[in-house]
């Protein structure tokens, strides 16, 4: 959980987020509890609930992520999304 690496995707206590590796930069993805609400509709989503809702729409995360990273390139190893790039990616799917 807090601080540890994740392997594929898992929770962070400490900013409240869930975060996930996007194998294709290496780089790490930060998603808050915040954009899972509106993602979800409710109003306090458990880290569970984000983390299932994930796993449902994870090909979404990847192309969000895929198009962030065209945009701008993070300087260190990490960048976060929030609801409207994951939004975005849902359309096209």
């Amino acid at each position: 959980m807090a601080g540890s690496p994740c392997p594929e995707f898992d929770w962070r206590i400490d900013v409240d987020a869930l975060v996930f590796l996007h194998e294709a930069s290496g780089c790490r993805s930060f998603v808050h509890r915040l954009a899972f609400r509106s993602l979800t509709g409710q109003t306090s989503p458990t880290p569970q609930d984000c983390m299932d809702w994930f796993g449902q729409h994870h090909p979404a995360f990847l192309l969000a992520a895929d198009r962030k990273l065209r945009r701008e390139r993070p300087e260190g190893d990490a960048f976060s999304l929030n609801s409207r790039d994951i939004r975005r990616a849902l359309e096209v799917l």
